[in-house]
């Protein structure tokens, strides 16, 4: 997306195939003949190559793709259900919107109609909600009079209303930079209805998934109920993000699954009015039993979480029943039984990992953020400067294929084996690189939440501290450079419920009288006592290079009991299959 916008092309969706949008060298000339033409035609390949190309002006461009991708699969095909030439809008229908708070002008302005449907048997009359992306229709959605639901088959999902907010964030971006300009921002609510009601109210940057509210907490990346949301990438774009849904068990789920794609710093949460004390349950029901002005109090009211400041109990009641209730992520295995057994994995903690030169840190780490891929779906994003990031690749290769990448005197890992293993990195991996300068912590953590929206991405990797840029602010000392460097990442794992591990090297250490070097604790890491003080997590990593174990041992968990304790596991390095193995204590 950036280098696209480094071009001046924006796009509604950065999803794989064809796109239509403004043309920045002939916009400004273009918008006085048709403002609603899109003449630059953009095409995104499965590799990441965009090539594009105005059917007004000529201007074309393109850029190049990453070959590590080239052999993914190809794009999903969808059917395009057809438009109907003359949708039904008998009385009866705009009578069944009216005793909703609906007026018949809203109802036309989504242009719903009706019409029969099966629902698993007969014919039925239903009402059917066309769903818009990029002004094409590209879905219809289904509701009976017995509340069934059901959509147009293979039909790409996208967000109920998007091409409103699209519309009213590009009219923000025209605003000379100069101009007061509003913030983004986008609503989301429970479903077609509840969008209707907030339009009825005013609200036009309102949004709703197509199916519906979660009935269990996930918080997976690969859950088909959020490929809606991944699809509007720009959307991330968004300043202030209400969330309007039910406030029934699902809705409670949902609004904790959007809370986590994109961050609480910039998510409000609505609560709907009482009736006899009696809570309204949704939008649509706040519109009909207290009127439009109630609802607009209702959004004007959305309490963001968490609030800065002091708070009081009833601020932390949602959370507190969240907990009571399950829906909270519980601490997930490392993939190694003897490992679980001193540090199992919890979101929303920091990682400090440590050990002497050459004694396989990013390794075990690297062999960590497999096992949680494989057994937990888990996505990274990875800031490993260090080494290429090509080379990075080609490491967690080999913990997926357990072959070795290069010739040797066992067989090397085939053709076959690195397209298949690259295929499946592909979609658990992501990786922040900048080739322009040593980036800070707030920039990666910027290209982190970027990815939390997008990819749903639940860890985050830092190999080593010493790559980030290390400029202090004037008269701040290095001790309290890191300690705020900490805290920033602690409060991200919080916002996003992601989990971060960071490698940080000892300072120099004294060899011992026999010329080896001692087992670091997490004081003798470089810098300040913060390593130790502040983490959640401190792992440290020794390796006997005489017999090639490798002990990995637990300094530092803050909620011992929930997801660790003071302890060592202890492996070995597997050169064949070039995975750690897990050894008993007596080996």
């Amino acid at each position: 997306m950036e280098p696209l916008r480094a071009a001046g092309v924006r796009l509604r969706s950065y999803s794989v195939g064809d796109h239509k949008t403004k043309c920045p060298v002939c916009k400004d000339t273009r918008k006085a003949k048709n403002k609603n033409d899109d003449p630059l035609s953009v095409t995104i390949e499965v590799d990441g190559g965009v090539v594009w190309n105005c059917h007004n002006c000529g201007h074309t461009g393109g850029i190049a793709g990453d070959r590590f991708r080239q052999d993914r699969s190809p794009p999903r095909e969808y059917r395009r259900p057809t438009p109907v030439s003359k949708p039904d809008k008998p009385d009866k229908m705009l009578e069944w919107f009216a005793a909703r708070g609906i007026s018949k002008e809203t109802v036309e302005a989504f242009g719903i109609y009706r019409t029969e449907r099966s629902f698993g048997g007969d014919l039925a009359p239903a009402y059917a909600f066309p769903y818009f992306l990029d002004g094409e229709l590209v879905n219809v959605k289904y509701r009976s009079a017995k509340k069934q639901f059901g959509q147009e088959p293979k039909a790409e999902r996208t967000l109920y209303n998007i091409d409103a907010v699209k519309k009213e964030w590009d009219g923000i971006n025209e605003i000379p930079k100069d101009c007061f300009r509003p913030q983004k921002t986008v609503t989301f609510v429970e479903g077609e209805i509840d969008v209707l009601t907030l339009w009825e109210c005013g609200f036009r940057t309102v949004i709703s998934l197509p199916d519906g509210a979660p009935q269990k907490l996930k918080q997976d990346p690969d859950d088909k109920r959020f490929r809606a949301l991944a699809a509007s990438g720009w959307l991330d774009e968004a300043l202030k993000v209400i969330i309007a849904v039910d406030t029934d068990g699902p809705g409670n789920i949902l609004a904790l699954e959007l809370a986590h794609r994109f961050g609480k710093d910039r998510c409000w949460r609505v609560q709907w009015p009482s009736l006899n004390d009696v809570r309204t349950k949704d939008a649509n029901e706040a519109l009909i039993h207290h009127g439009p002005e109630a609802v607009k109090e209702c959004i004007a009211a959305a309490v963001q979480y968490p609030i800065d400041g002091v708070y009081q109990v009833e601020d932390y009641t949602p959370e507190v029943f969240d907990i009571y209730r399950g829906n909270v992520q519980q601490p997930v295995s490392t993939g190694f039984l003897s490992l679980d057994k001193i540090y199992r994995v919890m979101p929303g903690t920091f990682a400090v990992v440590t050990g002497v030169p050459n004694c396989g840190k990013s390794t075990f780490v690297d062999q960590l953020c497999i096992n949680l891929a494989c057994n937990e779906k888990w996505r990274f994003a990875m800031f490993s400067p260090e080494h290429s990031v090509a080379q990075h690749i080609r490491r967690l290769v080999e913990k997926v294929v357990k072959k070795p990448f290069d010739f040797g005197p066992t067989a090397r890992m085939t053709e076959d084996d690195l397209r298949a293993a690259l295929e499946y990195l592909s979609t658990r991996f992501f990786f922040i690189e900048s080739r322009d300068a040593v980036p800070d912590i707030n920039w990666i953590l910027e290209k982190a939440r970027a990815a939390c929206v997008r990819h749903g991405i639940k860890g985050i990797v830092i190999d080593p501290y010493n790559e980030i840029c290390a400029v202090r602010e004037s008269g701040k000392r290095e001790d309290e450079h890191i300690r705020d460097l900490i805290s920033a990442c602690k409060a991200f794992n919080r916002r996003h419920n992601t989990a971060m591990w960071m490698v940080a090297h000892p300072a120099k250490m004294r060899r011992k009288d026999d010329g080896s070097l001692p087992v670091p604790n997490l004081y003798d890491i470089s810098g300040a006592a913060h390593w130790n003080n502040m983490s959640d997590v401190g792992l440290v990593v020794s390796r006997d290079f005489e017999t090639g174990k490798t002990t990995i041992i637990s300094r530092k968990i803050r909620e011992q009991g929930l997801y660790g304790s003071i302890g060592e596991a202890y492996f070995t390095f597997n050169v064949t299959t070039r995975v750690f193995e897990e050894i008993s204590q007596g080996r």
